[in-house]
């Protein structure tokens, strides 16, 4: 058989054919893990293909967009802020996002790099406007917060996530961190003034507390004393009032030998002066001991 006649009496099975592959091959779509594809029919947004084997219908529905959903860096940028307290610094950002909703992304904004640095650098400015130069440097984890809170919202339109966003670093010119240095210092000298000072009252203090507690043992000391001498005073008038009279004599006899006794005691005694009823008063106290004995 002729393979011209075999062709010509099946052309139109084999053109079935071939179309039929050709509707198959248009109408499976198989999309990468890290990819989305956006479908269109007729110019206007059919459907968002995720990863997998998905079916469109041929010769209708395009493939107009292949939007990778990996986190994306952004450059590194610099942008100039002025501080609460007019001080120019400049200050260099690195933002990371990645694409969640293609379908926005490719019909709301056209630069997306550019739109997003724009967007950081704005309100970089505008936080950075909000606070003081000490506050910039000490607050730093708050600022990038607020930075990242703020871009996540101006973004979230256009389908996009910002996963970081960092302020890397705050410089300033040579005039302002000469300036920053001598007041440094000089908070270093007020702190040291201070720390003097606070040691000398502290030392007062303890001194104080040193006096007032050597009163208080002493008044304790004193307090024994008198209890000691109001016991012993009870005692001699318990035996006055059980032995009469003798008991009174016995101690005011006891008591002037002791005090002769105390004089003769001195240094560089040469001549002691006894009185004329010292003799009295040791015979006496002998004739009462006895007595006692």
């Amino acid at each position: 058989m002729d393979p011209a006649d075999f062709i010509g009496g099946n052309a139109v099975l084999l053109a079935l054919a071939a179309f039929l592959i050709l509707c198959v091959f248009l109408g499976v779509r198989i999309v990468p893990q890290s990819q989305k594809h956006v479908v269109e029919r007729f110019g206007r947004l059919r459907a968002v293909l995720g990863p997998g084997i998905n079916f469109v219908v041929p010769f209708l529905d395009v493939i107009a967009h292949k939007i990778s959903v990996l986190e994306r860096q952004l450059p590194n940028a610099m942008q100039d802020a002025i501080t609460a307290d007019n001080v120019l610094v400049k200050v260099e950002t690195s933002v990371f996002y990645r694409i969640t909703e293609p379908e926005k992304t490719v019909y709301r904004i056209r630069d997306v790099d550019a739109a997003i640095a724009t967007t950081v650098a704005g309100i970089v400015r505008s936080e950075i406007g909000k606070l003081e130069l000490d506050q910039v440097q000490s607050n730093r984890a708050d600022l990038i917060q607020k930075v990242r809170e703020q871009v996540a919202a101006m973004v979230d339109d256009w389908g996009i996530e910002v996963t970081r966003a960092e302020v890397l670093d705050v410089n300033l010119d040579d005039a302002t961190r000469a300036a920053m240095l001598q007041q440094l210092n000089a908070e270093r000298a007020r702190r040291a003034l201070v720390t003097e000072a606070e040691g000398r009252k502290r030392a007062v203090e303890l001194n104080a507390d040193a006096e007032l507690y050597a009163a208080e043992q002493e008044a304790k000391a004193r307090r024994v004393l008198a209890d000691a001498e109001a016991y012993a005073t009870g005692v001699i008038a318990e035996a006055i009032r059980e032995n009469g009279i003798e008991a009174a004599q016995y101690q005011v006899a006891l008591k002037q030998v002791e005090a002769l006794t105390a004089v003769g005691q001195g240094e560089a005694k040469q001549l002691i002066v006894v009185p004329a009823s010292a003799m009295d008063a040791f015979a006496d106290a002998f004739r009462m001991l006895k007595g006692r004995a």
